[in-house]
């Protein structure tokens, strides 16, 4: 069985990326990053397992794709 696919905050994905809280929205903007998805009324995060793939291979990463 595989383990659950965990929602990760915006500091962990900057920690993991290396990118700018700037740049990432400017990359989800452009389709280039893993979009964020609403958890609670104030709270997003991503889904670990695309932020994962980014990192894979951030230059193939398209939202298209996913």
């Amino acid at each position: 069985m595989s383990e659950p696919d965990r929602i990760i905050r915006l500091r962990t994905v900057l920690a993991r990326t290396g990118l700018s809280r700037s740049t990432i929205y400017r990359k989800i903007a452009e389709g280039t990053f893993p979009a964020q998805i609403k958890i609670s009324i104030n709270g997003a995060g991503w889904r670990e397992s695309e932020v994962n793939q980014w990192m894979e291979n951030p230059v193939a990463w398209r939202t298209e794709h996913h």
